[in-house]
């Protein structure tokens, strides 16, 4: 049951602590710690192993893996004795990587992008690819008309139309190429009509979007609580602070804007109105791949008194995120596996900004994944 994971972004502090950390855990060296998949509740032989999974992709920058390795171990981001320990092994990863295609129309890139994930496929053997985008966030597009249905997109593409977003046209490729996708950031993906319809017609699921790791996972926890005591919130309004490649691409307005859209859907969702307040987003070089976040949320209670809370939160945004990339890439394999098609709704615990009409609230998105990975069969 092997499964290849092909990551958009592979060089990046996300994707090589993502492969570092499955090296790690097939070797031995390392816990599951913040592996949803392996919480007892979880576990099923339907679902790929850590070890079943073989990693590739592309990124536009050309750093070895080894050396964007030791540069986390240096940060603190991974355990250096693990880089030092596995060297050998993230070079053979090194072999799977492929430059982003520059030049052309996008239908020709497309179609490079499709061939190497197909080649990558053949040449290791996996019964199945999952292409996981962990690039940097994109600003929302322009609406076009090549994004409505799967006929005037090809028309557009091969008419030398640049319609999509990369992350568009990511998904466009790994369904060409008959692998499904995961969008693990606030960008488009296969959200498009277009691409919907072009990942049911070739009988492949897809999920996203956002990874939720931090202030909006705590988010998730506590407006259900406000909610459920009839707890009426007046305001919340949160300061994020990061580091990093991801912290200043955020610094441009319109991934800024996608982000912090994003991270505040949870609340407007779960409470049933919008509060006032909003999250702001801003790059502090020095912080690296870690972060910060703090929280004001006002409420008003009984007699109408009002009261407030204050929480914060510091975290590493790889080492949070990485275990959900492997969560994601062996249950959405599973999926493929098990035959499902189009959007993965079930997935919505691991995201901000999940697809479909689906709770946002922690406990009940728990609840639709338990019951997703029990319907997967063994």
């Amino acid at each position: 049951m092997s499964t290849g994971v092909w990551l958009v972004g592979a060089r990046g502090s996300v994707a090589t602590t993502s492969v570092l950390g499955a090296l790690a855990l097939r070797a031995g060296l390392a816990a599951p710690t913040g592996c949803v998949t392996e919480h007892p509740e979880l576990r099923s032989a339907a679902v790929p192993q850590v070890g079943d999974l073989v990693f590739g992709g592309h990124d536009i920058v050309a750093t070895p893996l080894l050396k964007k390795a030791e540069a986390l171990g240096e940060a603190g981001v991974v355990p250096a004795r693990l880089v030092a320990a596995l060297g050998e092994e993230l070079a053979a990863v090194e072999e799977h990587l492929r430059p982003v295609p520059v030049g052309g129309t996008q239908a020709e890139i497309a179609a490079t992008v499709a061939a190497d994930i197909a080649a990558f496929r053949d040449r290791t053997g996996v019964d199945r690819v999952v292409v996981v985008n962990v690039s940097t966030t994109e600003s929302l597009p322009a609406p076009h008309p090549a994004h409505s249905d799967v006929d005037t997109l090809r028309a557009a593409l091969a008419g030398g139309e640049d319609p999509l977003p990369y992350s568009s046209l990511s998904a466009y490729a790994a369904f060409t190429a008959g692998a499904s996708y995961v969008d693990f950031t606030p960008s488009t993906g296969a959200r498009l009509p277009a691409l919907d319809a072009l990942a049911r017609d070739a009988g492949v699921p897809y999920a996203g979007h956002d990874g939720k790791t931090g202030e909006t996972l705590v988010k998730s926890v506590l407006a259900p609580m406000f909610a459920q005591r009839n707890l009426a919130v007046r305001s919340w309004s949160g300061l994020n602070l990061l580091g990093g490649g991801d912290g200043a691409n955020l610094a441009a307005p319109g991934p800024n804007a996608a982000k912090s859209a994003s991270k505040q859907r949870v609340l407007a969702e779960t409470l049933g109105y919008e509060p006032q307040g909003n999250t702001r987003i801003e790059y502090v070089d020095d912080l690296g791949d870690f972060k910060t976040a703090w929280d004001l949320v006002s409420f008003t209670g009984f007699l109408g008194v009002r009261m407030r809370m204050e929480f914060s939160w510091h975290g590493c945004d790889s080492a949070l995120a990485a275990p959900l990339v492997l969560d994601l890439a062996r249950l959405v394999g599973a999926a493929h596996r098990a035959g499902r098609v189009g959007p993965l709704p079930e997935l919505a615990f691991f995201f901000k900004d999940p697809i479909g009409d689906v709770p946002h609230g922690l406990s009940e998105q728990w609840h639709l994944l338990r019951e997703f990975v029990a319907g997967l069969g063994a």
